[in-house]
């Protein structure tokens, strides 16, 4: 298969290649190979060469022998060597695959390599001291996002149609938005969490499900492929709801950020023209959003952080502190030092935004809100190594870094502490030559409607035709 042709299918167009005889699976294989070794090089978005051969999958799976790739954000496939970003961990492989691999491989899923991520996927810039900058493929100036940034940049430059990924506070759907791919984060529970619960300080029950608010599962090209996947992988006896009514939807838009932080007028003008697309379908369409506080979803999002801690201090290796960078120093520090009525309150603040969102969608279908506040900024805006609020507390330096992510992207992390399923389409481009994503999020459970209308999106407002600079073919 010839690298253009190959480029040019999603997922679901080369499962159908394989089935009819078109192209064998090993080629298919070395196809996708091909095409990393064409534009990874430029990218950086690689953490170790392409896997030859392609770590075993169901061949007969719906996406049988499909290219894929692993993110390094966990110990996820048996036998696969994973640093979490980081220069502290090195020699070590995943002892058994996580849940999630075992629903890739049973799909079919051929994972030909693995894929960049910040340290501790804490970042929403793909730029560790481990590997160094991930590079976007519209401009290789500019930032990926984070943190399934080489994901994302490597599905934009049609390395493989869709990977894997992970989203704590948008770490799907960033880069999707910086990268002009479509990432959307399931309702929580649909898939398997990619992050623990916390337990509480002084606690000798199980663990709060309040800090577990990341969640597995993928970038690719196309909604289809996203709707296929998400039926592959969702867990078993995930309820499913009634269905929503017919159209018209009532869509709710917004172009304001809860922290107050500032909206770049390209970014708002394309959620405005998706707004407009939708009403123009013939949905009611009015100005409208959830009343949160930002505090509240600040403090809510560091449990998540926090979780993430207490993860690592649990290891049976223990990572070297003068190989950590600054954040990551933070976020150990700060879990030590956590007491329980610092959890509480934090527990008590993700209540008031689970609350006010999923009161917000009692009267509403669809929310439409920028993915971004800004346009992908120069790599090196948001530096994770560089230390914050010195004198201060360690909780009150990792709350400082989170502000600081939350001036850039501001509108996704509400939906992880909430659990609503939320995606960014990659419906506007900038005069730089940039994608601008813009997010959909609708009630919790409701994945199927969303997807219908990121559909209705997609046809109505295509991308499919708008390739980077940086692509294969």
């Amino acid at each position: 298969m010839e690298l253009d042709e190959y480029a040019s299918l999603d997922a679901t167009a080369l499962r159908e290649c394989l089935v009819q005889g078109d192209v064998a699976a090993p080629e298919l294989a070395d196809t996708a190979r091909r095409a990393l070794a064409r534009v990874n090089d430029a990218l950086n978005a690689l953490t170790i060469p392409p896997l030859d051969p392609a770590l075993d999958a169901n061949p007969n799976g719906r996406l049988g022998s499909v290219p894929f790739l692993l993110k390094d954000s966990a110990p996820f496939a048996r036998g696969l060597p994973f640093s979490l970003g980081s220069r502290s961990i090195s020699g070590a492989a995943a002892a058994a695959d996580h849940p999630l691999m075992r629903k890739f491989r049973d799909c079919g899923l051929a994972a030909v390599g693995q894929t960049t991520a910040p340290e501790w996927s804490l970042s929403f810039a793909t730029e560790s001291l481990r590997y160094g900058v991930t590079r976007n493929p519209w401009a290789l100036e500019r930032s990926v996002g984070g943190s399934s940034g080489g994901a994302a940049a490597l599905v934009a430059a049609g390395a493989v149609p869709l990977a894997h990924a992970s989203d704590g506070a948008g770490s799907i759907r960033i880069p999707a938005s910086c990268c002009g791919v479509v990432g959307m984060k399931p309702s929580r529970g649909r898939t398997t969490p990619s992050n623990p619960a916390l337990r509480l300080p002084g606690s000798s029950g199980p663990p709060t499900a309040g800090a577990a608010l990341g969640v597995d599962f993928a970038v690719t090209r196309t909604v289809r492929d996203t709707a296929l996947l998400l039926e592959l992988v969702t867990e078993p006896g995930f309820p499913t709801p009634a269905p929503a009514g017919t159209s018209p939807l009532r869509v709710a838009v917004t172009t304001a950020s809860w922290s107050g932080a500032a909206i770049n007028s390209e970014v708002a003008a394309a959620v405005t023209a998706a707004a407009e697309m939708l009403e123009w379908i013939g949905h009611r369409v009015t100005a409208s959003s959830p009343t949160l506080d930002a505090d509240d979803i600040r403090d809510g999002a560091a449990l998540g952080f926090l979780a993430a801690g207490q993860q690592i201090l649990a290891a049976p290796v223990q990572p070297r502190r003068d190989l950590l960078e600054t954040v990551s120093r933070s976020v150990l520090d700060a879990t030590l030092a956590l007491s329980r009525p610092q959890a509480e309150a934090s527990l008590a603040a993700q209540a008031r935004v689970t609350r006010a969102v999923q009161g917000f969608f009692a009267h509403t279908d669809i929310l439409v809100t920028p993915t971004l506040a800004q346009l992908p900024p120069p790599h090196g805006t948001l530096d994770y190594n560089r230390p914050r609020d010195r004198g201060g507390p360690p909780l009150q330096q990792v709350q400082s870094w989170i502000d600081e992510m939350f001036e850039f992207g501001p509108f996704t992390a509400a939906f992880n502490i909430a659990g609503n399923p939320a995606i960014s389409l990659p419906l506007g481009h900038s005069v730089h030559g940039v994608p601008i994503g813009v997010q959909l999020v609708a009630a919790w459970g409701r994945d199927e409607l969303l997807l219908d209308v990121a559909a209705d999106l997609e046809r109505a407002m295509p991308w499919k035709n708008r390739l980077p600079p940086i692509f294969v073919s």
